[in-house]
């Protein structure tokens, strides 16, 4: 009698293989993807930031600065809101620097981990101009 060599043996390694290492593959695709979604987020929100401390170094007006915000980061899903925008000082004087400070929470596309996350953007400027 002749034997088959050892691929009869074989014939299902590639399946198990692939059902070991599939789940570790998924992991960093789907890390990779929340991992540089935050990290436009949070440009996002240093850039909003950014805007408003401008505003107000130059114009001293609270509502033209967190408009300034919101629309510096539209692509934020909430938009950010009036309230997630802190000043300090509250009112720019010569010579001082305004520092904007933008609280917002994003919440995870896989809704691992929590499925939320708090974000920072941090901006400041010298007042005026």
């Amino acid at each position: 009698m002749r034997r088959r060599s050892g691929r009869r043996s074989e014939r299902g390694a590639a399946a198990v293989e692939f059902a070991l290492i599939i789940p570790v593959m998924l992991l960093l695709v789907f890390g990779v993807i929340e991992f540089s979604r935050l990290y436009n987020e949070q440009i996002s929100l240093t850039s909003a930031a950014r805007s408003a401390a401008r505003v107000m170094a130059i114009g001293n007006n609270q509502g033209q600065a967190v408009t300034a915000a919101i629309n510096a980061a539209p692509g934020l899903n909430p938009l950010i809101s009036g309230g997630q925008v802190s000043f300090s000082p509250a009112a720019c004087t010569a010579g001082g620097t305004m520092s904007v400070r933008i609280d917002y929470t994003s919440s995870l596309i896989t809704g691992w981990f929590g499925a939320t996350l708090p974000l920072r953007g941090e901006a400041a400027m010298p007042c005026g101009g």
